[in-house]
């Protein structure tokens, strides 16, 4: 499907390549900034183009930040999860745990968080102050939901268990991952280790008749 401007036109060739150098910038300004970088201005700047140019491409900042997620998403490396053959559960969840801490070090990861950290927390309030962008959220959550899907596919497990590790999962690991900045005394090997059990004894244990 050809890129397509704010008004629904194709894009040229300069179009494109100002579309893409656009979402860059913006990579690379949430992922190396702290809050005060999600700004469609600055991106702007740093980009090198005008408003009006932003405005042309994405309409406006929900256009902005809905494509930015695509873009991301649309790659692939923010979401691929390989995970070994076994059909032992304690090694599946420590190499999922083992990917995403791995993970959380690459700048989209790093620019979704600060994204997702200036955006409205009330479901109701994003929808209708950036539809566009809830709308892009919300397939992120369900490619996240196929790749836990896959990552445990042959298992006989508690789907509703399997539910909950995979809401609790991404903050549990996020959590984790700064806290080893925080403190000298938290060792986060120890820490991921912990993890990896307290998950597998909860989704092996046996459930109630």
């Amino acid at each position: 499907m050809p890129a397509l401007s704010a008004k629904g036109t194709r894009l040229n060739r300069r179009g494109l390549e100002t579309r893409n150098e656009l979402l860059q910038v913006t990579l690379r300004c949430l992922a190396d900034g702290g809050p005060e970088a999600v700004s469609a201005s600055l991106i702007a700047r740093e980009a090198g183009v005008t408003w009006g140019t932003v405005q042309h491409q994405f309409g406006d900042v929900d256009g902005l930040w809905a494509a930015f997620l695509e873009y991301v998403l649309g790659d692939g490396s923010a979401t691929a999860l390989p995970v070994p053959a076994t059909t032992d559960v304690g090694e599946r969840i420590d190499a999922v745990v083992g990917l995403l801490w791995s993970a959380m070090d690459l700048p989209a990861f790093r620019a979704i968080h600060q994204l997702r950290l200036a955006l409205p927390r009330d479901r109701e309030e994003l929808e209708a102050a950036y539809p566009l962008t809830a709308a892009a959220i919300g397939r992120w959550d369900a490619a996240w939901t196929a790749t836990m899907e896959h990552a445990f596919a042959g298992l006989d497990l508690d789907p509703v268990r399997l539910t909950r590790v995979r809401s609790m999962l991404p903050g549990a690991m996020r959590g984790l991952y700064n806290e080893q900045y925080l403190s000298p005394y938290t060792d986060s090997d120890e820490a991921r280790r912990g993890l990896v059990e307290s998950i597998t004894a909860y989704l092996v244990e046996r459930r109630p008749a």
